[in-house]
């Protein structure tokens, strides 16, 4: 597929599954916008491994919806316009019921809702009303397995990514009329930086064996 002089922002890009859509992308002519959160240095990696170009650095903390738009407005002043979206910036945190303050399970709740569905949502809407003034745009949400087989110590992920699924069918039916088209994958277990305490972990190898293949995903698969 040919993505000559299409600009694509990835949210969550400086590493993982984000790095390696921007590769993809770049490798296919397009022009990238690579959102980071806190991690300057590991988005310029990512920014130095790109060919053509020219490419484009942006931070956001997702949570915050003043940064969201200034993030898309600094994206579109710098590229034209955003012809495709990436959601795919997501945070995890471990919050066992049994385990946790009530305190401690109100602020996993905030925090992760926050960033990986009410954030995505944000950074969808700014990129939206941009996509429909141009008349046409993609959008690609980055779910989980979590949203479908949950997530035992970890449920405000798993029910954020079943939102990101519920969020992204909506505003297909909705969107479709300006030439706007969304679409959600929902892959596994990935070799990413946020999976990998657990994938090293005593359960590591549970997971494996889940697969027909005993391995997970690459980031690049996705």
């Amino acid at each position: 597929m040919d993505f000559t002089d299409k600009v694509v922002l990835i949210t969550g890009s400086s590493r993982g599954i984000g790095r390696a859509a921007a590769q993809q992308f770049a490798e296919k002519g397009a022009r990238v916008v690579i959102h980071y959160n806190s991690n300057r240095q590991a988005a310029e990696e990512t920014q130095m491994m790109l060919p053509g170009g020219p490419h484009l650095i942006v931070q956001a903390d997702i949570s915050d919806p003043v940064a969201v738009e200034a993030m898309v407005k600094t994206a579109v002043s710098h590229m034209g316009r955003i012809d495709i979206l990436v959601n795919n910036a997501a945070i995890y945190e471990n919050h066992p019921l049994a385990e946790v303050s009530y305190a401690e399970w109100q602020a996993s709740w905030q925090r992760v809702i926050g960033a990986n569905l009410i954030g995505t949502a944000n950074v969808t809407y700014c990129v939206g009303r941009q996509m429909i003034q141009q008349g046409n745009g993609r959008v690609v949400n980055v779910s989980s397995r979590g949203a479908f087989r949950g997530e035992p110590t970890g449920p405000a992920y798993g029910a954020g990514k079943a939102g990101l699924n519920a969020m992204g069918q909506s505003l297909a039916k909705y969107l479709a009329p300006y030439n706007i088209f969304v679409g959600t994958v929902a892959p596994g277990f990935v070799e990413t930086d946020m999976a990998k305490d657990f994938l090293d972990g005593p359960q590591g190898d549970d997971v494996r064996n889940q697969s027909p293949l005993k391995r997970v995903a690459m980031p690049e698969e996705v």
